[in-house]
């Protein structure tokens, strides 16, 4: 049993835990494991190299998690609360006086009820709530720090790199989640599209469009309560949340159209334009969008790699990765 596999698994018992709680349930992404107890979410980072992040040391592990709870309060303030250690004194303890073993990120724990990918499968979703999410979304893009250093990230060379990235990333995938004339298609199109449009994105840069962004709002990232809360911002790798704001808007929008609520998908994108002043990001919105689905499609084909993946969800991952792939193609017939 690896170490973290030892963690997992005394993890998942009441007793591991500060507070009193009845219930653990744990959940897992391609990088991460989190822990819901009663009132609380623990945060643990996978032990993977993906090439685009790497969290093999505890030393990483705890720098991405301080890195996690900074970021994360621009969007969700009083949802993230600290970085907790995981100590092994014996016994596997969150907290504790033993010897340091790993680390979590804590968060306040959301209904899940009252994530926004929940509501939109509940037909849940109306226009007054995209409408708030469209203007904290500009609002927070607006007050978003960008410089010299961030500019560079929205250049063509870095946009080249990261289109670049993903077609090597998903070179193993094809025939299994995407099939290799979508693969060609999608990116002779993304090559096209990037020589024949220097300009837009030189106009990007030049009107301060690169920001530092969240880098990860689709709608299982964003929790309808007493407030509206965008969680889970990339903190793993500076080029993926260094990037035009039309980015993090085109995530979102492509979600809703994954969820065939192309209605809300249209309202989103215009009222945002709206509260941002930002006009321009209609001409790099298939682009981007199918920049998106494709990122969607290559994570949900790596869990068909993860050894802590059981074959139910990896069978569901494998039908996720088929449907985001088949819409970047969508997507990038429209560029």
């Amino acid at each position: 049993m690896s170490s973290q596999d030892r963690i997992v698994k005394a993890l998942m018992k009441p007793e591991a835990y500060e507070e009193e709680t009845n219930n653990v349930e744990m959940v897992q992404t391609h990088i991460s494991f989190v822990f819901l107890t009663d009132h609380f979410a623990y945060k643990i980072k996978k032990a993977v190299n993906l090439g685009f992040l790497d969290f093999t040391t505890l030393d990483k592990r705890l720098f991405f998690c301080k890195k996690e709870l900074a970021i994360n309060k621009r969007l969700c303030e009083g949802m993230y609360i600290d970085v907790i250690p995981i100590t092994d004194s014996g016994e596997i303890k969150v907290g504790g006086t033993g010897r340091i073993v790993e680390y979590a990120v804590k968060m306040r724990k959301m209904s899940q009820d009252r994530m926004l990918s929940k509501l939109l499968d509940e037909r849940k979703v109306n226009e007054p709530l995209i409408n708030k999410i469209a203007r904290k979304i500009a609002d927070f893009h607006l007050k978003a720090e960008t410089n010299e250093v961030i500019s560079k990230f929205g250049s063509q060379t870095m946009i080249e790199k990261n289109w670049k990235e993903n077609f090597e990333q998903t070179i193993e995938f094809i025939g299994k989640t995407i099939p290799k004339e979508d693969f060609e298609f999608i990116r002779q199109r993304a090559t096209d599209f990037e020589k024949g449009n220097c300009h837009l994105f030189e106009k990007r840069v030049a009107d301060g469009r690169i920001k530092d962004c969240h880098g990860d709002i689709h709608s299982g990232n964003i929790f309808v309560a007493d407030k509206i809360y965008i969680f889970d911002a990339i903190e793993f790798n500076e080029r993926f949340r260094y990037s035009d704001t039309a980015s993090d808007v085109a995530f979102l929008a492509m979600d809703l159209d994954f969820k065939k609520r192309q209605d809300l998908a249209n309202l989103f994108a215009m009222k945002y334009c709206e509260y941002s002043s930002d006009a321009g990001l209609f001409d790099l919105l298939p682009f981007y969008k199918c920049y998106r689905a494709y990122v969607r499609g290559k994570v949900a084909s790596f869990k068909l790699n993860d050894p802590n993946v059981m074959s139910e969800e990896g069978v569901l991952s494998s039908k996720d990765a088929k449907k985001y792939f088949a819409l970047a193609t969508e997507y990038a017939r429209e560029m």
